[in-house]
């Protein structure tokens, strides 16, 4: 069973949601980056997710494109997000690291290489925004051989019978996109959230992670009482922001939002 898969299982287990807070690699400096994936497992993250900084992150909004940039600033690539995640696991071999990012990346780099390189690193699953399932085959066949799962993407507008093939081709969990419109956009509406989860939850038993919209310890708790998983990222990585050249505000704010979310979802 792969690390997702055991974290998921021993929260429901435990009537618990999964905390999934996310960060860009490398932002605001490369050198804070594993500091603060081990602050986030302290605070109470189940599971981390960790963006890969690309220039056109089309997906996101001005907080996590301004993030790719100061990122970019310091030339984060690839393997340099893969000697993150190696640096990670040699004080933690137990809290799964997602990766999330664009598929231009990958592309240059060869799905063969990346899916290697991210399993020899300690990466445990990959979420690429811009790749649809339908479009995916060679490198869903190189994630299997390599034993890592694949995260897709379920919007609000997802048709049900597309629901069952995003379901069917992922593993760990799905990624649900409670609002229309890009990272950081809206507030999130949870009744409309609990709808749309009952009719994946027809659909497939893979654990469900919510996302976007989620901005403070009342909307984690809110989401964790429908959802399997309250993925958390731009009020994170707005945090960040608000703190640039002061590491220990970075690592101390950041926690406390964390824990603070962590909290409210336990009560």
């Amino acid at each position: 069973m792969s690390r997702i898969k055991t974290v998921m299982s021993s929260l429901k287990d435990n009537g618990k949601s999964a905390l999934i807070p996310y960060i860009t690699g490398g932002d605001p400096e490369p050198g804070l980056t594993v500091e603060l994936m081990h602050a986030l497992v302290d605070a109470g993250a189940d599971i981390i997710e960790l963006g890969v900084p690309f220039s056109d992150p089309m997906a996101d909004g001005p907080v996590i494109q301004l993030a790719c940039e100061r990122a970019l600033k310091h030339n984060v690539s690839l393997i340099d997000i893969f000697s993150m995640v190696t640096a990670f696991r040699s004080q933690n071999s137990s809290t799964p690291v997602v990766l999330m990012g664009y598929l231009n990346p990958i592309e240059k780099m060869g799905y063969s290489t990346f899916t290697k390189c991210a399993a020899e690193a300690g990466v445990d699953g990959v979420l690429v925004v811009d790749l649809p399932p339908e479009e995916g085959h060679g490198f869903l066949l190189e994630m299997k051989t390599n034993k890592l799962d694949s995260v897709y993407l379920i919007a609000p507008t997802t048709t049900e019978d597309r629901i069952k093939a995003i379901c069917d081709a992922s593993s760990g969990y799905v990624y649900y996109v409670s609002v229309k419109g890009v990272t950081g956009s809206a507030s999130i509406d949870v009744a409309s959230v609990a709808k749309m989860l009952t009719v994946i939850r027809e659909k497939s038993d893979i654990p469900v992670g919510v996302g976007f919209g989620i901005k403070d310890a009342e909307s984690a708790k809110a989401v964790s009482n429908v959802a399997d998983g309250v993925i958390v990222g731009s009020v994170i990585v707005n945090t960040i922001a608000e703190n640039v050249g002061d590491h220990a505000a970075i690592i101390s704010k950041v926690s406390s939002l964390v824990s603070s979310m962590r909290k409210a979802m336990d009560a």
